[in-house]
């Protein structure tokens, strides 16, 4: 793995090190204050070159189009909103996907399932395990933009988002975020129509390719803003739970992928 992540910067292959043990105790307290964190240079120049060699010709030739209109909580009504609430405004959303079963032993691949990753990751979220999904098509996607594309204002479902950004766009494909702009007991509509109409400033973070980033999406709404130019916004994205055996539904499936398996 040490050709694929610089471990002399971040040594996850060395957990109980005072170097590793300092990494998580950032990342913990990154995480806790702004809601994210990235890990520039995470994964070696050379792996990511390696990378986009085994995934841009699938992108280009076998990938799924999701492309859908959607609000910010993804859901065709929501309770106490009419349907013609402005907080329920909705946006386009387009991207290329490709699933793990595309991904033959690619380097995202070994990265996922390459044990002291998920290590790291359960101990900066303060968990006694994380798992790597069952589902064959889901575990880990690989998406690209092109020029146009983009990922629109959304809330995640999940607690967190770990992706791995591969390539960077010439231009635009920035990440854009508000921070806890709801919370569990309260809503804020008002505070989410102010962000859609453009009353409120995101927080824009651009990043480098090779850049590791964790982030906790749940109540901070964000989206990737559109692509720029002939080069690619190309991002992988890991999926883990707290439990073994997880998989989507077939439903879930076609509904992300095109198919059900």
């Amino acid at each position: 793995m040490k050709d694929i992540i610089d471990l002399d910067r971040y040594p996850l292959d060395q957990p109980q090190s005072a170097a590793c043990l300092a990494l998580i105790d950032d990342c913990k307290a990154r995480l806790a204050r702004d809601g994210l964190f990235n890990l520039p240079g995470f994964v070696r120049p050379d792996a990511v070159s390696e990378a986009l060699a085994e995934v841009l010709p699938v992108l280009a030739s076998n990938a799924f189009v999701h492309a859908r209109k959607h609000n910010i909580y993804f859901k065709n009504s929501v309770p106490g909103l009419a349907p013609d609430a402005p907080a329920l405004r909705e946006f386009e959303t387009s991207n290329r996907t490709i699933c793990a079963d595309q991904l033959g032993p690619s380097v995202v691949i070994q990265l996922y399932e390459w044990p002291p990753f998920a290590r790291f990751l359960a101990a900066v979220m303060e968990k006694p395990h994380l798992y790597t999904m069952d589902d064959p098509l889901a575990r880990t996607n690989v998406m690209g933009y092109s020029e146009g594309q983009a990922l629109n204002w959304h809330f995640d479902r999940s607690e967190f988002t770990t992706t791995l950004l591969l390539q960077a766009p010439t231009s635009g494909g920035e990440f854009e975020y508000d921070q806890d702009l709801r919370s569990d007991d309260d809503p804020n509509y008002d505070g989410v129509v102010d962000l859609l109409e453009g009353r409120r400033t995101p927080v824009r973070m651009p990043l480098t390719a090779g850049t590791f980033n964790i982030f906790k999406g749940k109540n901070t709404a964000h989206r990737v803003t559109p692509v720029q130019g002939q080069r690619d916004r190309v991002i992988a994205v890991f999926s883990y739970y707290d439990r073994p055996g997880v998989t989507f539904s077939d439903e879930e499936r076609v509904g992300f992928y095109g198919r059900g398996s």
